[in-house]
């Protein structure tokens, strides 16, 4: 299953008025981060960022100058996301901004049937909390401490680790990781023989002499079409 790992950042916290100027974006398939990226800063078009918002993130009104419009990342933004599932802490605070640009050029908006709330699974999860993405990544050991400043891209880095931890951690997918010095460990495409070594002496039957004779005068007893005649010796 592909998956969409994915957080923004804004201009404050009002839809209608304020504008997203970040977007970040991971790809994950059977919950494992395949490496692809989408991520963008995006000019919003005279909206100047509150003193608030500045705090939590740091992107300033100068830096944005210089960045595409949100029509100009639209469509290489919807191709990225196209089949998967939005993963997002407090999804429904991005996907209503990420549908209000949306709308505001006239393209069809994300469907929350599609949107996984990594919020609502943690206060499932953990009904005491706290449950802020901070909170999580030292509850499960995800290292955030070059987290200074909310970004996007950054976020949602840890935002994936804790996701895979929210739903049981790496042993849910069943995977074998093998690393072998010389080799590139973003080499996701090794060769691993595994070889099972015979027993030095067999196991002893379990079932015994009566035990068999047993059966075999049962199975008699069901006529020639019986299915148990085909495993008899």
């Amino acid at each position: 299953m592909r998956e969409i790992v994915f957080d923004t950042e804004t201009t404050g916290l009002d839809k209608n008025e304020d504008r997203v100027i970040e977007i970040g974006c991971i790809e994950m398939v059977n919950k494992f981060i395949t490496g692809k990226t989408f991520h963008v800063y995006i000019n919003p078009q005279g909206k100047k960022v509150h003193p608030d918002a500045l705090a939590v993130h740091g992107i300033t009104d100068e830096s944005l100058l210089d960045k595409p419009i949100f029509a100009d990342i639209a469509d290489e933004f919807l191709t990225f996301i196209e089949g998967a599932k939005m993963v997002a802490h407090n999804a429904m605070f991005d996907i209503g901004f990420l549908n209000a640009e949306l709308e505001r050029i006239n393209l069809p908006q994300i469907s929350t049937d599609i949107v996984i709330d990594t919020l609502a699974l943690a206060r499932r999860k953990h009904p005491m909390g706290p449950n802020t993405l901070d909170a999580l990544c030292k509850r499960y050991g995800v290292d955030n401490a070059h987290r200074k400043l909310h970004g996007a891209l950054l976020d949602t880095e840890l935002l994936a680790e804790v996701y895979i931890e929210l739903l049981g951690g790496r042993q849910t997918s069943l995977g074998l990781s093998v690393e072998t010095a010389g080799q590139n460990k973003n080499n996701a495409d090794q060769h691993v023989e595994i070889i099972l070594k015979s027993r030095p002496q067999l196991l002893p039957p379990r079932l015994t002499q009566s035990d068999i004779e047993a059966h075999q005068k049962l199975v008699a007893k069901m006529g020639d079409k019986a299915i148990w005649k085909h495993y008899l010796n």
